[in-house]
């Protein structure tokens, strides 16, 4: 069972633990994140349910869907937040894009129905 990163950096010594927290503020890409937390392709591939090449592609990419984006940081222990930021307003997060509940809704609206062959 893979470990939670709060857990895991919770563990380390302080001195560590904020040299975490700065590395963390200059990543730049999803191979960054992953060592910043000490992990392996292969160990998040195991939490994230895919083989270890599944995680060199996707870390390789430079367009992916949110939901997959999602699932990459929460197989590392952490949670995803989107922040949309305008001149002179403050900060908006946006709730739920790539949760799974959409993909829920997503699922259904496709579906179409035997008799009429139609979308529901």
């Amino acid at each position: 069972m893979a470990k939670k990163l709060d857990d895991m950096i919770a563990a380390l010594p302080a001195k560590r633990r904020a040299k975490i927290v700065r590395r963390a503020q200059e990543l730049a890409s999803l191979k960054d994140l992953r060592q910043a937390v000490e992990q392996t392709q292969e160990e998040l591939a195991t939490a994230f349910g895919v083989g270890q090449d599944s995680i060199s592609r996707l870390e390789q990419r430079s367009d992916m869907l949110i939901s997959t984006l999602r699932r990459y940081v929460e197989s590392m222990g952490g949670t995803l937040e989107l922040v949309a930021q305008f001149p002179n307003r403050p900060p908006v997060v946006i709730d739920h894009l790539g949760a799974v509940e959409a993909k829920g809704r997503g699922a259904k609206a496709k579906r179409t129905t035997h008799a009429q062959g139609v979308a529901a």
